[in-house]
């Protein structure tokens, strides 16, 4: 008898095209476009704060952690809202899809090939039979959990 293989649930949406995911524990909810408050020197990652029913949240622009192009001004970011030691984090992207479950099986660690501001954000990918070339992402990046660690 073979041992079952184990698997992860995944809240998955799309950034310029990227598949990506984050563990489903890790979502705290997904909500449209909200309002912002801008935010004077901020990092430019972050596009403002926005208002969840009385909580401040900081939105991250993930265009803008992936290098990639800004999102065209008449188009609105979703929230996908994580938690991150016991704070609340909105990550802004093009679109929503499901949730996948996945057999940690298809796990790969990061590849070299990608650009290193990339590699800073995937901790690892998975390949997925009905999409073959496009990965979708672990939680929490690599760079999260070096900013957590004492110096």
């Amino acid at each position: 008898m073979t041992p079952l293989a184990t698997h992860r649930k995944y809240c998955t949406f799309h950034v310029a095209g990227r598949f990506l995911g984050i563990e489903i524990e890790r979502v705290q909810e997904v909500v449209r476009a909200q309002p912002f408050t801008e935010v004077p020197l901020a990092a430019s990652a972050v596009r403002g704060l926005i208002n969840l029913r009385g909580q401040v949240v900081p939105a991250l622009e993930l265009r803008h952690c992936l290098g990639m192009e800004a999102r065209a001004a008449d188009v609105l970011p979703m929230n996908v809202v994580v938690r991150v030691d016991d704070r609340a984090i909105s990550l802004l992207v093009d679109e929503v899809g499901d949730v996948l479950e996945v057999p940690e099986t298809a796990f790969e660690h990061t590849p070299h090939t990608l650009e290193p501001g990339e590699r800073e954000l995937f901790s690892g990918l998975y390949k997925l039979e009905d999409r073959l070339s496009t990965p979708i992402a672990r939680w929490p990046p690599a760079s999260a959990a070096r900013a957590r660690t004492p110096q």
